[in-house]
Parts: structure tokens; C-alpha cells; sequence
């Protein structure tokens, strides 16, 4: 089995982005499932329902989130109703939404969780117990399952992938916008990389218009930070290729589109 994960979408040129190259990339890999980050899909800050259903009619099964979960208050309208969209399953109780879903494939089900880290990021419940916790669920029903790690310290995304080395499919870091090299199978067989990178604005700083973020730093005066609409961009991912009888990774393989990296068919 192949599962294809998309990182970080940021404003419309990610989205032009999956347009363009989803097709491709399944064309290309034949993925059976495939997973997108869009948590900054709509100018860089949460999602909106068309967008959320946009992701799925251009290919994807489900769509994960983070920290901007709920910057567009547009999330209030439809999440509830949303079966293929994944927020951070450590948000306090009671908010609306679910941390992990379960796609059909065949005869198979793949168990989707998203978390989101604590280091530098707003204090909410520990990832690594609501892991544990998900994951003892997840495995009465199957043993896909792949985790979708929302988070800024490197620290703690491979402290979160040897913790669940062997319990889980995969652990793949999204939040910090630029692709890792370290995509390794750890030793019980869960397939790891710290961050996979983002799609959307290339000359951009993580996916922001670069004249306002220097002018913050010359100056530590606030700024808006907006998504450029124009300009060069780039589509970060990764493959997993997977034994869909024990849940273990056989490969994970990066995947980064930009005119530095073209994409060949």
C-alpha cells in the first residue's frame, strides 16, 4: 500500500499547487491514499469549507490541521459535519471536531491522527498520552495508522517517533514550512521525518511575503504577515510505502517540487 502526505498547503498558490500536481503525483506514484495538511489553506491562517472540499474533490481522503485550526471562523459551520477532517486530537474536551478518523480502503481501514506539539507552540494536553491513548484505540481495528505531528521543536517530533516506533505506521512532523533530510525507518518499523516542508510560495519566508517579516526583524515593530499571491512556487511531500498486514513502513521517500527541483513524470 502507498500513502501519499502533502505538507502544509499555504494560501492560494498551495492550492494552485495541488491542482496542478496532484493529478501528477498520482499518475506518477499511484498512491491508494492521500493526506493533506491544509491547516494554512485559506490566506495562510486555518480552512474554509470550500476549500476542505476542494482538497477532496482534487484527490485527497483526508485533510489534517494544526495551530490555525481555528483562524478562519468558517471551521464553526461545517467541522462537525467534516468526516474526512483531522484537528489536533490533544485540544481540551469538548471542542468540536476529531483528532483521528478511519478511511476505507478495500478490506483495509487506515486510522489518521493529527497532535500538535507543546515546545513553543500554545500549552495544551500531552500529545504523547492522547497518542497512546488513540493508538490502543486504532489498533482493535487496525494496524495503519499514520500520524500527522504538529509541531516547532525537532526535539520533540523525534522524541514523539521513537515513542511510537513500532506502534504506528508513520510519524511525519508538519508546522515549520521547510523540508527535513532525515526521512529514515526507525528500527521497529515506523517510518519518520522531523518536518516535510510546505506547499506554496517559494520566495517567500515559511510562506510569508518577505518584506514584512525582515522589516519585523530590523525593526521588532508589529507587522502583517501576508501569503505573496504572485510568484514562484513549491509542492513538498512524502511516500510511504506500506505493509499493509503488519502496518509497518517499508519506505519513506521525499518528494519536493520547485524550479529548483522540477518534477519529472
Amino acid at each position: 500500500m502507498k500513502l501519499l502526505f502533502i505538507g502544509d498547503v499555504v494560501g492560494s498558490p498551495g492550492r494552485d499547487m495541488i491542482q496542478e500536481y496532484l493529478p501528477k503525483l498520482k499518475e506518477k506514484y499511484r498512491p491508494h491514499i492521500t493526506v493533506i495538511n491544509g491547516e494554512n489553506a485559506a490566506s495562510g491562517r486555518g480552512i474554509t469549507e470550500k476549500i476542505y472540499r476542494s482538497f477532496l474533490e482534487w484527490g485527497a481522503q483526508a485533510v489534517t490541521m494544526g495551530n490555525h485550526t481555528w483562524d478562519n471562523r468558517d471551521i464553526f459551520n461545517f467541522i462537525d459535519e467534516a468526516k474526512y477532517l483531522v484537528r489536533p486530537a490533544n485540544f481540551p474536551d469538548g471542542v468540536p471536531g476529531e483528532g483521528m478518523k478511519f478511511l476505507k480502503l478495500n478490506q483495509h481501514e487506515i486510522a489518521v491522527i493529527n497532535l500538535q506539539a507543546r515546545t513553543f507552540m500554545p500549552d495544551l494536553d500531552c500529545p504523547f498520552k492522547k497518542a497512546e491513548e488513540l493508538v490502543a484505540e486504532a489498533r482493535k481495528k487496525t494496524p495503519i495508522i499514520f500520524v500527522d505531528f504538529h509541531g516547532e521543536a525537532t526535539s520533540e517530533k523525534q522524541a514523539m517517533g521513537w515513542f511510537l516506533d513500532g506502534k504506528v505506521t508513520a510519524v511525519v512532523g508538519t508546522h515549520t514550512h521547510v523540508q527535513t533530510a532525515d526521512n529514515r525507518i526507525l528500527p521497529a518499523g515506523t517510518a519518520y521525518i522531523s518536518d516535510v516542508g510546505m506547499t506554496g510560495p517559494y520566495d517567500a519566508i515559511l510562506g510569508m511575503g518577505r518584506e514584512a517579516v525582515i522589516h519585523r526583524f530590523l525593526t521588532s515593530l508589529p507587522v502583517r504577515f501576508e501569503v505573496p499571491k504572485e510568484g514562484r512556487t513549491l509542492l513538498s511531500g512524502v511516500l510511504l510505502e506500506i505493509d499493509e498486514k503488519t502496518g509497518k513502513a517499508k519506505k519513506i521517500e521525499r518528494i519536493l517540487i520547485n524550479e529548483d527541483h522540477p518534477f519529472y513524470h
